[in-house]
């Protein structure tokens, strides 16, 4: 008891490597999931360019997920978790089709470290409105059916102005090193430090033409910390889960200002029905590194007695300053829909949303659409 108390975080990789190897195998598991789209789009708005986006429509993604682990004789487990996405990401066929990648090392005693191409611990620390369908609105996924981002919003992948769970300036996926603690009485913490923002789930390497990642100079920010923490516990039969994130990164060039991003979530459950919201709020520098962003998230499910579950929701999303002079871009999206579960891991949805996006006092640049949509969601 007394050397596995001494394997704190700081220590616990020494003290892995010391300890006697076991006899268990690996668990060479493995899972993901699919969810495939099929609506109906009407558009409209001086950004679409005049090109015809209604009609039928189709939305797929996935990934399979490879998460090998072994736990060693002394209850520490090391395992492995690889993404493999499940559609090409580049016109013409897939060069790089690798999400997430990182190793992680845990045990009851000390909690878990991550190491690799993973989202911050601010990231994975927030929560937001609830949902059960799975045509995300709080995400850029809208835009494979609406165009708003043709309309000239930044729809910057994790920052605030599309969604609440955000990332320093959207660095998404970058080679870092986290740390969560142990669950205490339902409270968690977690912190987290990157090198850079370069790279997205890639590796670099000092070759002629390569782009090295633990060199600054594909990177416009250094040194990124990020903080979060969450709380979940139950009163009287009320569910309660409360987070929250902080995150800093320092900018690289000479006199070239820092970017942050904060936000605070939570969600209430009660009798079926569970409340909740977020707000986020990306510094990309006073614009220096992309307009200012901030959003919100709130909505209200029900799981009804049987296989159905119901859900209200929207996002809000504003970009500050985004036309000059004060002008401001705004990303306003409502859904409201339904699921139904088929069985293990088979789920059915139906949903309608109504997005918009717009710059205030003009038509210039304004993309508006509905979807009227179901899907079939698959995870194993």
């Amino acid at each position: 008891m007394k050397k596995q108390l001494l394997c704190t975080s700081a220590i616990a990789l020494g003290c892995a490597m010391a300890a006697p190897a076991s006899a268990q195998e690996w668990d060479l598991d493995w899972g993901g999931f699919m969810a495939s789209h099929l609506a109906y789009v009407s558009t409209s708005g001086s950004a679409t360019g005049g090109t015809d986006y209604d009609g039928v429509a189709h939305f797929t993604t996935g990934e399979i997920q490879f998460t090998p682990s072994v736990t060693l004789d002394n209850g520490i487990t090391f395992g492995v978790n690889v993404q493999l996405e499940a559609q090409n990401n580049t016109a013409g066929g897939a060069t790089n089709n690798i999400d997430e990648s990182f190793i992680e090392i845990s045990s009851e005693t000390f909690g878990k470290i991550i190491y690799g191409a993973e989202n911050s611990a601010g990231y994975k620390s927030m929560t937001g409105a609830p949902t059960v369908t799975s045509m995300w609105i709080n995400s850029p996924s809208i835009s494979a059916f609406i165009p708003i981002s043709s309309g000239g919003l930044p729809f910057n992948f994790r920052q605030a102005g599309i969604s609440t769970w955000t990332e320093v300036n959207g660095n998404n996926d970058v080679n870092r090193l986290t740390y969560f603690t142990p669950n205490f009485n339902g409270f968690t913490a977690g912190v987290s430090y990157a090198r850079n923002n370069s790279g997205n789930a890639a590796q670099g390497f000092i070759a002629a033409g390569a782009t090295n990642n633990n060199l600054n100079g594909a990177a416009t920010l250094e040194d990124i910390i990020d903080v979060g923490a969450s709380y979940s516990g139950s009163f009287g039969g009320v569910d309660v889960t409360v987070t929250g994130r902080y995150g800093h990164g320092s900018g690289i060039a000479p006199a070239s200002p820092n970017a942050k991003t904060w936000g605070v979530g939570g969600q209430v459950g009660f009798s079926g029905f569970t409340v909740g919201g977020s707000y986020t709020d990306n510094d990309n520098g006073n614009g220096f590194y992309g307009v200012d962003q901030h959003g919100w998230s709130a909505g209200a499910t029900y799981d009804a007695a049987g296989p159905w579950a119901f859900e209200l929701v929207t996002y809000q999303g504003t970009y500050d300053n985004l036309g000059g002079a004060g002008v401001d871009g705004h990303y306003r999206a409502y859904r409201i829909g339904a699921s139904r579960d088929l069985g293990p891991g088979v789920d059915l949805d139906i949903y309608a949303i109504r997005a918009e996006g717009s710059l205030e006092g003009t038509n210039a640049n304004n993309t508006n659409g509905t979807i009227i949509g179901t899907a079939v969601n698959l995870s194993f």
